[in-house]
């Protein structure tokens, strides 16, 4: 895919949600860091509901850990994997008392030291909670890059790198969000819609579904 090509993908999905964000709820970076653990291989959706009964009452590293790991089960035991998680946000609260205050950190290494964060957790937190311009692959993001030819790789380690290069400096602060939302709406995996799609034209795809 050519150079004015990738361009002109970002313009139209620019031109169709110009503020992109996330789908999980959330009204702190530490809250958002909670409900990224929570998502991985689950809804954004079932984290809603969860989180939704849950920040109320439990929103700081210090409440969590008041709650304890049974107390934090309780809350989040529709979601999936969710022993778990409860154990790593737990052990990520005392962490982030014990180093950082209380605070969620800012940069890619401390972020990726806490119990539950990986390379893709970190980077949503960076790009959503703290602005840089990351991108998070995940599997909307993978199937994506490959299907489309925007950035084809045979690993997300791969796929990011090059994102990371062929995305136009301008648009990688929300290039995350389009692609995931574009994924879990209309390039969906197992019949895109194809007729739906603003940028279908630009697509290289070889077996589209109208």
């Amino acid at each position: 895919m050519n150079p004015a090509k990738r361009r002109e993908i970002f313009l139209r999905l620019q031109a169709a949600n110009p503020h992109p964000t996330t789908e999980l709820t959330h009204a702190s970076s530490f809250e958002l860091l909670v409900a990224v653990i929570l998502s991985a291989q689950a809804t954004d959706k079932s984290v809603n509901i969860a989180t939704r009964e849950l920040f109320p009452i439990a929103n700081t590293p210090q409440k969590i850990l008041d709650l304890g790991e049974m107390g934090l089960r309780e809350y989040v035991q529709r979601i999936g994997l969710y022993q778990t998680k409860s154990k790593h946000i737990i052990q990520m609260c005392r962490l982030l008392l014990e180093q950082h205050g209380g605070q969620v950190p800012q940069t890619r290494e401390a972020l990726e030291a806490l119990p539950g964060v990986g390379r893709k957790t970190a980077n949503v937190i960076l790009n959503t909670a703290f602005g840089h311009p990351t991108i998070a692959v995940d599997t909307h993001i993978f199937r994506i890059s490959n299907r489309i030819g925007l950035a084809p790789g045979k690993d997300v380690a791969e796929v990011e790198k090059k994102l990371m290069k062929f995305v136009p400096n301008e648009f990688k602060q929300d290039a995350h969000h389009w692609l995931i939302l574009h994924g879990r709406y209309v390039c969906v995996a197992r019949k895109p819609k194809c007729r739906e799609c603003i940028i279908e034209s630009l697509c290289e795809y070889k077996e589209k579904v109208f």
